[in-house]
């Protein structure tokens, strides 16, 4: 297979794979273990929830500032000084513990910079696959990056479960150890700067990524259902621990449980370029949402961990498949130059509102109880979908898959130029599971990144050093759009 290639002949991207499945893993342990060890220490559920919340409103205020940074500075740096800070920040808890006792005001602090750090890596990441692998791989090299991606969500939160059973800190440990491999792995790739916009003044605005985007119709409508329902998941996530823990399940189950949204984000990506086939991209995110809502419902008549995990699995089984449908979008439609701000554009969208899910989460789950909080989650889910089921309908060009037709290269008639003067033509793009960017791995759904097989064309601003050796130049690139 050629994604297996791609990791046996490209040293770089190897060593830019294994450091990003380390750090994601590392993350993992420490999604579940964090609200574990607040309630461990005596907190309530509303904190456990505002330590997650604080986080996720970092990332998401520092989103388009570190894109704007990723388009204009050495990336393989930014990652570097992202790890690092990462694992201090981490290390941290272990060190404190060993001296002294650990207090929720320690635990808010390591997770706010923890999530300035992530937002600072992700948008480096998201570029940096573009720089160390040819055109002609990136497909493959996407797709293995998802299923490790998909992996971690399956191995991390049982591992970090199982962990904490042994000791709380374990998992932050791990967690800080992680970082630093991936940080020595990163240095180890060749330096490269980044590249300059070519035939025109570049766009150095920071809302840039944010204007482009405003111009893509239905891409627009995807990532709005998508906003709601991350929302939805992120609530799920903080409910879903506390809830099993306040019914006595263990640490090692509840990561059990949570591991079951790797087995469905590896199923889904698995069957993926199926079901992208045969379901129309506005009938999957409609059919993720009913999902959502049925399987939310489910859970506020149980609390046992055999019937939640394979409900679960449901669940999250048609993520990826709508996810590459946005993903795709985002990395090929995009001006290289904007490419940083274009997907923290994106991520802020999906994301932005999902900050507030794990706060909501606790707070309900203290004064109304875990059923409670389940049927008001599953009824969010309902009126999100009901409400985006017209706009979705009537957008109909993510359905493009880049073979033919609007979708089509330049031979079949038909240029990305072209097809980017119009906002609402969205053309072929290969893609990443919804959830923001993701890389990541916020939330369910961003989880988020199976690619479909198939070539990923280069929009027409990439300049021809970018392309594959064997690709003809296309139309010269057009004027840059003032709307995004």
């Amino acid at each position: 297979m050629r994604a297996a290639g791609v990791l046996r002949t490209n040293a770089d991207f190897r060593r830019f794979w294994l450091s990003t499945t380390l750090s994601t893993l590392g993350s993992q342990l420490s999604l579940l273990a964090f609200p574990l060890l607040v309630l461990s220490i005596g907190g309530s559920a509303a904190q456990a929830g505002t330590v997650a919340t604080c986080s996720l409103v970092t990332r998401t205020v520092l989103r388009l500032p570190a894109g704007h940074l990723a388009d204009r500075v050495d990336r393989r740096m930014i990652m570097v000084g992202a790890d690092l800070v990462r694992f201090t920040a981490l290390a941290s808890i272990p060190l404190v513990a060993a001296v002294d006792e650990l207090g929720q005001a320690q635990l808010l602090c390591v997770a706010v910079i923890e999530g300035a750090a992530t937002a600072v890596f992700a948008p480096a990441a998201t570029i940096a696959v573009r720089d160390v692998v040819p055109e002609k791989d990136l497909t493959d090299a996407l797709s293995r990056n998802q299923a490790a991606v998909a992996s971690s969500s399956l191995i991390g939160p049982f591992l970090g479960g199982w962990l904490f059973t042994l000791d709380p800190i374990l998992p932050f440990a791990v967690d800080a150890g992680t970082y630093a491999v991936s940080a020595v792995l990163l240095l180890r790739i060749a330096r490269r700067q980044p590249e300059e916009a070519v035939g025109a003044e570049r766009d150095n605005r920071l809302t840039a990524g944010l204007r482009w985007l405003g111009g893509q119709r239905a891409l627009l409508a995807a990532l709005v259902f998508a906003a709601g329902i991350n929302v939805v998941s992120a609530a799920a996530q903080t409910t879903m621990v506390v809830s099993l823990r306040q019914s006595g399940a263990s640490g090692a189950a509840i990561g059990a449980v949570m591991g079951c949204a790797g087995v469905g984000a590896l199923l889904g990506a698995a069957a993926a370029a199926r079901l992208i086939k045969r379901i129309p991209a506005s009938r999957l995110f409609l059919l993720i949402g009913f999902v959502w809502a049925l399987g939310l419902a489910v859970f506020s008549r149980t609390d046992d961990p055999w019937l939640i995990g394979p409900v679960l699995v449901v669940i999250v089984f048609f993520s990826p498949p709508a996810g590459i449908v946005v993903g795709r979008a985002t990395l090929v439609l995009a001006p290289r130059d904007l490419l940083g701000r274009v997907s923290t554009a994106t991520g802020l969208m999906m994301a932005g509102l999902a900050s507030l899910g794990p706060v909501l989460a606790g707070s309900f789950v203290d004064r109304l109880g875990a059923s409670s909080t389940w049927l008001a989650l599953a009824g969010t889910a309902a009126v999100v979908t009901l409400l985006s089921a017209v706009p979705l309908l009537r957008e109909t060009s993510l359905d493009d898959d880049g073979t033919g037709g609007d979708a089509g290269d330049a031979d079949a008639g038909g240029s990305a130029a072209d097809r980017r003067a119009a906002p609402e033509a969205v053309g072929p793009v290969e893609a990443r599971p919804l959830r923001a960017a993701d890389a990541e791995p916020e939330v369910v759904l961003h989880a988020d990144d199976a690619r479909r097989a198939g070539d990923v064309r280069a929009p027409d601003g990439v300049r021809d050093a970018d392309r594959a050796p064997d690709a003809a130049p296309t139309d010269p690139p057009p004027e840059p759009r003032d709307a995004r």
